[in-house]
Order: C-alpha cells, then sequence, then structure tokens
C-alpha cells in the first residue's frame, strides 16, 4: 500500500513537467515552422518583387498562383506546406499586423490570443 502511494505521488509530480515539455517542444516546432516559411516567402518577393496576396497564400509557395498578380518569376519554394503542431493550418497576413506580412499559429486551443501554451506564435516574435 505504502508503494501504491510513493508511485502516485511520484506520478503526480513527474507528469505536469513531462506535459510541459511535450507543450514547449511544440511552440519551438512552431517557431522553426514559422521561419522556414518566412524564409520561403522573402525568397518568392526576391524573385516576384511582391509577396504573395492574402488571397493566394501560403499555397503560392507550392503551386504558381492562377489568379493575380501573376508571379514572373515563380518556382516551387517549399515541397509541402506544414500544418502547426497542433495539426491546423498556419495563418498568412497580406498585408500584416505585426509586419510587412505575418505568418502565425494560434497555439494550442487553436484561438486567436492566449496564453501560455494557448497563445499565438508569430513571425515577429
Amino acid at each position: 500500500m505504502v508503494v501504491l502511494v510513493i508511485i502516485g505521488v511520484l506520478a503526480a509530480l513527474i507528469v505536469p513537467n513531462l506535459l510541459d515539455r511535450a507543450d514547449d517542444a511544440r511552440m519551438t516546432a512552431a517557431r522553426t515552422d514559422i521561419t522556414n516559411l518566412m524564409q520561403a516567402l522573402k525568397l518568392y518577393r526576391l524573385d516576384n518583387q511582391r509577396y504573395p496576396t492574402a488571397e493566394q497564400g501560403l499555397q503560392a509557395l507550392l503551386v504558381k498562383p492562377g489568379a493575380g498578380p501573376m508571379p514572373n518569376n515563380w518556382k516551387p519554394y517549399l515541397d509541402k506546406l506544414p500544418n502547426d503542431p497542433w495539426g491546423r493550418p498556419y495563418q498568412y497576413l497580406n498585408p500584416g499586423i505585426k509586419g510587412e506580412v505575418d505568418v502565425m499559429s494560434f497555439g494550442a486551443d487553436g484561438q486567436s490570443g492566449g496564453e501560455g501554451k494557448d497563445a499565438d506564435i508569430g513571425s515577429w516574435q
């Protein structure tokens, strides 16, 4: 019986720390993805003198846009478009709110705003 109590106490102390580490890893992965997406967007801009429009979105990094403004020197900039670590598409704003363009994840809750694991993770950070 004493052994079960000790195991329960240890589990209560260790499990929350493990869950926090998983959340930290997801947030770090989102920051890495966003950095990579911003690099691809900058290459797109160098080749085509502008970022993709909001309507063209991040998909313009994979497939040549079919609607204007048409990119003159388009090429594929990514092999695939990642989802954020919580399985949702990254958000793209052009014009951006925090920068010329913004790429962001809404965090674990998928809602704008929030704190901790639910906080937005963006290209401006």
